[in-house]
């Protein structure tokens, strides 16, 4: 299921993410973060879901340092949904699928 997911860098976030034609759910997180493992799951089930509507991306904040620090995550695990570049909305920490889509999706076309 998680080949939908795309793994986002520093060098490659504002092509990939800001510049892209559709919605970017971007998870940040890192190896060691217990509740980060907890929430991968739900984020590779939207992934496979929302395939061909929304874009869904990782960005590992323990090697991209620049891009968490511009986006003020504090946090982890976050998820920022993007669309046309901009923040549309984020979700704090390990959260249910439904939390995540109710907070997060429920503008992304069905």
């Amino acid at each position: 299921m998680s080949n939908e997911i795309i793994h986002v860098s520093d060098q490659d976030f504002v092509e990939t993410v800001v510049d892209s034609d559709l919605p970017v759910l971007v998870d940040f997180w890192a190896d060691w973060c217990g509740p980060c493992h907890i929430v991968a799951p739900v984020v590779e089930d939207i992934a496979a879901e929302q395939a061909g509507r929304l874009r869904v991306a990782k960005l590992n904040v323990d090697e991209n340092p620049y891009t968490a620090q511009q986006y003020g995550v504090l946090s982890i695990p976050t998820l920022i949904l993007f669309r046309g570049g901009e923040e549309q909305g984020r979700v704090v920490g390990a959260r249910s699928k439904g939390s995540i889509e109710q907070a997060l999706l429920r503008d992304v076309a069905a």
